[in-house]
């Protein structure tokens, strides 16, 4: 049985300028988060559009993870809104489907980035993805600040 889980977080940049950056994150997720991303390359499409698939290798510091397919399974533009499934690679060992939506929207001068995430476990003994969570709050938070300098 899928389940959810979901995280908010308050960002400075504009939530136009964040929305165009994660829909780059091919080229911008290593530089702005050289701790967390290797690489990422586009595999097939154009990387931010429906239908295209993304290889993510991880850096370094994640032992369990080191790669994901992604493929981008919804793009709404108007509501900055991008949903994509993880297709290959290691966290298929820990769950049967691991599927997040993003949402960037607009609030007071900066914007708020929702990460909400279905999942469902191989078997019960396998955590919650808080860790994936926490990851993906901390990535909103380098490439905000990231953004900033630029």
């Amino acid at each position: 049985m899928a389940a959810q889980l979901d995280v908010e977080v308050e960002v400075k940049s504009s939530a136009d300028k964040f929305w165009d950056a994660i829909m780059d994150s091919v080229a911008l997720f290593p530089k702005a988060c050289p701790n967390q991303y290797k690489s990422i390359e586009v595999l097939e499409g154009d990387g931010k559009s429906v239908g295209s698939v993304r290889l993510v290798k991880y850096a370094e510091g994640s032992p369990e993870i080191t790669f994901s397919k992604e493929k981008i399974e919804f793009v709404d533009e108007g509501n900055k809104t991008v949903r994509y499934s993880v297709i290959e690679g290691d966290l298929l060992k820990f769950y049967k489907l691991f599927k997040p939506t993003l949402v960037v929207s607009a609030k007071g001068d900066g914007s708020s980035v929702k990460w909400v995430c279905e999942f469902e476990k191989t078997s019960d003994e396998i955590p919650n993805p808080d860790i994936i969570k926490d990851f993906a709050a901390k990535n909103f938070q380098e490439l905000d600040a990231y953004l900033l300098k630029a």
